[in-house]
């Protein structure tokens, strides 16, 4: 197997990541994750690797392109796009056990694997926002 595809979605921020076999290097935009700033998002997006483990994740390299939304959904959506990419490995790799893995992912925090629906409520009329309306004055 040369590579594989993944994506993550989390309100508007798309991650596409691509696993391949290689050393245990993860990249976020061309940044290593080592580097990457600010220090909760890189934690965030370690917590799809921490539960997968050191022996799954010292044997691919996974570069993840991520565009849109604010800086933590872009965090959200490399997670989940790295779960996924962790998970599909493990499928096609018989010295893993992938069911083990899911469950792991599933037990600490379902959007590992399942997108995260929600979205923003579009403004209507009458109103600064969604659900906010202008204040009326009687003097």
């Amino acid at each position: 197997m040369k590579y594989m595809l993944t994506s993550g979605k989390r309100k508007t921020a798309i991650a596409r990541a691509i696993i391949r076999p290689g050393a245990g290097r993860i990249r976020i935009n061309l940044i290593p994750l080592e580097i990457y700033e600010p220090r909760l998002v890189r934690e965030r997006i370690r917590e799809a690797l921490i539960l997968a483990g050191n022996e799954l994740v010292n044997q691919v390299d996974i570069d993840v392109k991520v565009k849109g939304g604010g800086f933590m959904s872009q965090a959200s959506a490399a997670r989940t796009a790295i779960a996924n990419a962790l998970l599909k490995w493990a499928e096609q790799s018989e010295e893993f056990e992938a069911e083990i893995l899911k469950r792991r992912y599933i037990e600490y925090d379902r959007h590992m694997l399942v997108g995260d629906s929600r979205r923003r409520e579009p403004k209507k009329w009458g109103g600064p926002g969604a659900r906010a309306r202008f204040q009326k004055s009687y003097r």
